[in-house]
C-alpha cells in the first residue's frame, strides 16, 4: 500500500508539469496576439517607406512588416527582424538604437542586431534592405 501514495504523487506532478508545459507553449504560440510569426523575416519584398523616415545614425520599427532599419550614413541602410529571438513576440519601441521587448524585456542593439539584455542570447536575424524607386524595401529580391 505504500507504494499507491508515491505512485499518485507521481502522476499528479506529471500532470502539473504537462499543464504548465501546455500554458507555456499557448503564451509562446505562433497564434497567439503578442505579436509572433513563424517566419520573422520577409519572405517578399515589403516596401516600407521614404528613406528619409530612418534618421541617420538611428533607427525605425515598421511593426506592421516586423523590420527595424537602422541608417549608419546617409544612404546606408541595414535591416533586422523586429521578432524576438527569446519567445517570439515582436518588438514594441526603439529608443537611441535600442529595440525593446514587451514580453520578458530583452533588448537589442538595432545598429548590429546583438542582444544586449536578456533573457534572449540570439541576435536578431538581418534582413535584406535596398533602396528602389524612392522608397525602402525589406525583404528578398523579387
Amino acid at each position: 500500500m505504500s507504494g499507491q501514495p508515491a505512485a499518485r504523487r507521481t502522476v499528479l506532478k506529471g500532470a502539473a508539469l504537462v499543464g504548465a508545459a501546455g500554458l507555456g507553449v499557448s503564451a509562446c504560440s505562433t497564434e497567439s496576439k503578442l505579436g509572433h510569426a513563424e517566419t520573422p523575416t520577409p519572405t517578399a519584398p515589403v516596401e516600407l517607406g521614404a528613406p528619409d523616415e530612418v534618421p541617420v545614425g538611428g533607427s525605425k520599427l515598421y511593426r506592421d512588416a516586423r523590420v527595424i532599419v537602422n541608417c549608419p550614413a546617409k544612404g546606408q541602410y541595414k535591416a533586422f527582424s523586429a521578432q524576438c529571438t527569446h519567445a517570439g513576440c515582436l518588438l514594441d519601441k526603439v529608443e537611441d538604437n535600442v529595440g525593446k521587448c514587451p514580453c520578458h524585456g530583452s533588448h537589442f542593439d538595432t545598429t548590429t542586431g546583438k542582444a544586449m539584455h536578456g533573457p534572449a542570447t540570439a541576435p536578431l536575424p538581418s534582413v535584406p534592405v535596398r533602396v528602389e524607386s524612392g522608397k525602402l524595401v525589406a525583404g528578398p529580391d523579387a
